[in-house]
Parts: C-alpha cells; sequence; structure tokens
C-alpha cells in the first residue's frame, strides 16, 4: 500500500489486514503490552489544513507509539497563510524528510494531489465531502469487534449524507464486507449510490436495524437544521426504545446533541460513539505500520 486515499483502492483482503492489525494494536495497547517501534527513526507530518479534534490527535498518538517523530503543522502560522501555494508548502515538508504525510483539506482530492506531487506516502484525513477512509477503518474495526462477521449486518446511516466525507467512505468499506447498507434522509440528501437502500423515513425501518450510525448536519458545507429535520431523524429516547435488542449506536463525531441525537441515546449503553474513539489510535497506527513497511 503505497498511500491510504480511498478506501476503493484497497479490496477485501487488504481492508480485513488492516482491521485485523487495528484490532492487535487495540489489545496490546489496553493490555499496557510493548508496542513494536514500526516508525522508529521515521518522521511522519500531519498537515490539517481544516479543523479536526479526534482525527489529528490519534494520528498525533498513532505516530508516537510507533516511534515516529511528529512534524506539527499549524495553517494559521504556515506560509501559506502568506500566499505560499499548497503544492509549495506541502513539497518543502516533504523535503525535510517527511516519510508519511497526513493530508486534512477541505477541497476534494488535495490529499491525492499532495500523493502526486511529492512521492511520499499520504494518508487521507479527510477531504471535502469526498473521503474519510481511516474513519471507515475505524468504524470497521469496531463494528466486527462488536459483532464478529459482518455479512448481513444491517446498517443504516441517518443524516446529513450529500454532505459527508464519511458516509462515503463507510459505504465503500462495508458493502464489500457483506453490510446491507440503508441510508437514511430527507430526500434532498439522499445521493444516488449504488449497491444501498434509501429511506427518508427512519421510524418505516428502524427496527430492522443492527447498526444506526448518526451523521452531523454540516452546517459548514450548506445544511441546514430545521425543526422538521429533528422531529422526523433525530434518534431520541422513544426510537431508541424501537431498536432490536442488540442494535448499537454510532456516531463519527463531534456530536451535537439535541439535534442528531438526544442525550438520552448518547449516554445510552447502546452507544459505541467513545469506543469508536477508542478504535480511533490503534486504526491508525495500523495504516502508518502499512505504509512504512510497503
Amino acid at each position: 500500500m503505497k498511500s491510504f486515499l480511498s478506501v476503493r483502492d484497497l479490496g477485501p483482503t487488504e481492508m480485513r489486514a488492516l482491521v485485523e492489525e487495528a484490532s492487535r494494536m487495540r489489545d496490546v495497547i489496553a493490555d499496557g503490552g510493548n508496542v513494536e517501534k514500526a516508525l522508529a527513526g521515521k518522521s511522519v507530518a500531519n498537515l490539517f489544513f481544516e479543523t479536526s479534534t479526534r482525527t489529528r490527535l490519534s494520528f498525533d498518538l498513532a505516530a508516537q507509539y510507533l516511534g515516529a517523530n511528529v512534524i506539527t503543522f499549524n495553517p494559521e502560522t504556515a506560509s501559506t497563510a502568506k500566499g505560499e501555494s499548497l503544492r509549495d508548502t506541502v513539497m518543502t515538508v516533504a523535503s525535510m524528510g517527511a516519510d508519511v504525510l497526513v493530508v486534512r483539506h477541505r477541497e476534494d482530492g488535495v490529499p491525492r494531489a499532495v500523493s502526486e506531487w511529492t512521492g511520499v506516502p499520504v494518508v487521507n484525513a479527510g477531504d471535502g465531502t469526498s473521503e474519510h477512509p481511516t474513519q471507515a477503518l475505524v468504524d470497521v474495526v469496531t463494528m466486527q469487534r462488536h459483532f464478529g462477521e459482518l455479512d448481513g449486518i444491517r446498517l443504516g446511516v441517518v443524516g446529513d449524507i450529500s454532505h459527508s466525507r464519511v458516509a462515503g467512505s463507510l459505504v465503500g468499506a462495508v458493502v464489500p464486507l457483506g453490510v446491507e447498507v440503508t441510508l437514511i434522509a430527507p430526500n434532498h440528501w439522499l445521493p444516488l449510490t449504488p449497491n444501498v437502500r434509501t429511506s427518508d423515513d427512519l421510524d418505516s425501518v428502524i427496527a430492522e436495524l443492527d447498526i444506526v450510525y448518526l451523521l452531523r448536519v454540516q452546517t459548514e458545507r450548506g445544511g441546514e437544521i430545521r425543526d422538521e429535520y429533528i422531529e422526523r431523524f433525530q434518534l431520541d429516547r422513544h426510537r431508541l426504545a424501537r431498536l432490536g435488542e442488540k442494535t448499537i449506536v454510532m456516531h463519527p463525531g463531534p456530536i451535537n446533541r439535541g439535534v442528531e441525537l438526544s442525550d438520552d441515546v448518547a449516554d445510552s449503553p447502546r452507544s459505541h460513539i467513545l469506543e469508536q474513539v477508542r478504535n480511533g489510535v490503534p486504526s491508525r497506527m495500523a495504516v502508518l505500520r502499512a505504509l512504512v513497511s510497503a
């Protein structure tokens, strides 16, 4: 694996290998074991041109666990703020000897462009409304650790799908693994997506789902929060009571309490949101290790 830009660049076998390695790393960390310093002597540059908490911190920790030097980057104090082009900025960082570039950007396609410009292994940490492949890996790890076999699992993705890079990567990752996906949103947020069902009525499908995966309304990309949306699509305690006995709730964060979910749901034993956070570091460790070992 030269770079990790899209889940669609991987086959099911490669995805399962990353999931297995991430799960193994999770167990090693949880047990307090020694993590092999597979990136000792290597440098990882986290180039986050867009704000992030979970993804940024988990990449920092992942690189540190593996023994890498972490190059910090703040776009507000970088030369891009003085008018330097994006290409010149990333070429400068690559020329400093970075072995891996982790790139997050508000525009679609930037991580792939960085890979082509520099020839350095690149991890897509989120680009525009296109992809967020490491979040998809985190989610598959979370699902598999809970359910084991994923073939036939019924996943409902609820919310601002058309603006969500998470949704695109998630669908691309789980469909080849046999997961049955239903996209659930108002019609204007339902893109045409092959191999999945769609519904504009959460209540009509909620009882049949094994996973309810909630998405934030992305107001920064044009999504609008209306009372009608909250009434029809918020997962609250009443809808929580209609879930199957083993159904779990997931969300990539950041969560907006009172919009896509209520406090009752966020703090429910059904919620695997913090479990997703716990799987973030080992999942990104698996990706970094795979790139350096390629």
